[in-house]
């Protein structure tokens, strides 16, 4: 691989996107893209004590489907890179324990996955792992107690507020195959656009997209 103005990382092998899965809530299924998902959960709590059990859940199953669905197991993984929003990751720490694979902890919230993909890139790439499982998730309810208040508060949300997806994603990164390919991956840099409203996360992340440099 080779670096490219301030901050691209051309991948001359190409890592592939070999299999892939997405487990969701309810409210995600009911979206345009409902039909696209592998699996919906139905109760919030996914059958656990707390919403942040369900969405260690969550990753748990988004990562076996993907592995079902390439024919994979656990042990043909060198490495694990995961994230979630919440404090040290628990969700994502909890949800890949039990799988055993080496873990590299992600944090970017709404960037994770992306983030997750590069890195497993440039570990697949440059042969530091054969193949690499990369995961991510959030829920809404477990963010709100992150980041607003807790939902048996029942506190009036502000107009400005996003709607946390609830659900996780798995990919699994292998050379060669059938899949995307990851040709590159440019890193952002920070930009504080001076946005003071903390409930209005569209308006601090807009120039993520706006913002794009030759």
């Amino acid at each position: 691989m080779k670096k490219i103005g301030t901050g691209t990382v051309i991948f001359e092998s190409a890592p592939t996107i070999s299999s892939y899965a997405s487990v969701v809530g309810k409210k995600e299924s009911e979206g345009p893209l409902g039909e696209g998902f592998d699996k919906v959960v139905y109760d919030s709590r996914g059958g656990e004590e707390t919403f942040e059990s369900a969405e260690s859940g969550l990753q748990t199953e988004a990562a076996l489907l993907a592995m079902k669905k390439g024919g994979f197991s656990p042990c043909d993984f060198d490495f694990v890179f995961a994230g979630d929003l919440l404090n040290q990751c628990v969700g994502s720490v909890f949800g890949t324990m039990e799988l055993g694979i080496p873990y590299l902890g992600q944090y970017g919230a709404c960037s994770t996955m992306a983030q997750a993909l590069a890195m497993g890139a440039v570990f697949v790439e440059s042969g530091a792992a054969n193949n690499a499982l990369c995961v991510t998730s959030s829920h809404f309810c477990a963010a709100e107690r992150q980041y607003r208040f807790p939902m048996e508060y029942g506190a009036v949300r502000t107009p400005t507020a996003q709607w946390t997806v609830t659900g996780a994603g798995c990919c699994a990164l292998t050379i060669g195959g059938k899949g995307a390919k990851i040709t590159a991956a440019s890193i952002g840099k920070i930009i504080n656009a001076g946005v003071t409203d903390a409930n209005n996360m569209g308006a601090a992340m807009a120039p993520a997209v706006c913002i794009i440099r030759p």
